[in-house]
């Protein structure tokens, strides 16, 4: 296998300024990807973020905007294009949570949630998928999460839109399959990562799974650069959990 499987691919990762996002960015550009990084509001986290790509070799643009914006979106892809000449490589990594109880929860709380997540990963699908089809290649990667496999109190509206996320995910595997294009969902257990405040507290592993342990940001980077790879082909419309075993469903 190559040591740069992505070599010559541009991927764009959205939510990339830190956490999850970051490593699945600084990964790829490892592997030699062009990476298109979103965030949201934090320019200054997601310079940071380019420039330690290009410190260590690789190429990278900054498109800070809000995926659930088409326009923004729009110009993400735009900007992948632009600078690299396509977008082979989604990563819808963009979300909000927040813990609310559901009857306390007003719709615009509702709506921002859903719209970020689902309606977000809507947006970028249909942005890429054009020139995914022209190429006869492509890969979309979405992120979920163990909540909505297993339930979990104040959080209806994130779990609604990561089960959506998956329905949407296995949608574009069926549609897309026989394009070259594979879209799959990386469902991440308990990740040590910097929570912003309107996340809330991290719920206690009252539960540990088998692997006694939260997980690292790069082993969730680890699972999308297998989905990525050239040689994965064959791996369409999949639920990837990556939560140390503490849910062993299909």
């Amino acid at each position: 296998m190559s040591e740069r499987p992505l070599e010559g691919k541009t991927a764009l990762v959205t939510g990339a300024s830190r956490n999850i996002g970051k490593a699945i960015a600084v990964s790829y550009a490892h592997a030699g990807a062009n990476v298109v990084i979103n965030g949201l509001q934090d320019a200054e986290a997601a310079a940071s973020v380019e420039a330690e790509i290009k410190s260590a070799g690789g190429n990278a643009v900054v498109q800070i905007g809000s995926v659930s914006d088409r326009a923004a979106v729009d110009a993400m892809v735009a900007a992948g294009k632009d600078a690299f000449g396509s977008v082979d490589i989604v990563v819808a990594n963009a979300s909000a949570r927040g813990l609310i109880d559901f009857l306390d929860m007003d719709y615009q709380q509702w709506r921002q949630v859903v719209d970020l997540s689902l309606d977000g990963t809507f947006h970028l699908a249909q942005a890429a998928l054009p020139g995914m089809i022209e190429k006869g290649w492509g890969r979309i990667i979405t992120l979920g999460g163990i909540s909505w496999h297993v339930g979990f109190k104040r959080r209806a509206h994130n779990l609604t839109a990561k089960s959506g996320l998956v329905g949407l995910t296995r949608a574009l595997a069926a549609e897309f399959g026989d394009r070259g294009i594979t879209a799959n969902c990386i469902s991440p257990g308990q990740i040590e990562t910097v929570r912003p405040a309107s996340a809330g507290e991290r719920p206690p592993m009252t539960n540990p799974p088998p692997v006694p342990r939260m997980g690292d940001v790069d082993e969730i980077a680890s699972a999308a650069m297998f989905l990525a790879h050239p040689q994965q082909g064959y791996v369409n419309g999949q639920i990837i959990h990556v939560n140390g075993g503490i849910f062993m469903g299909t």
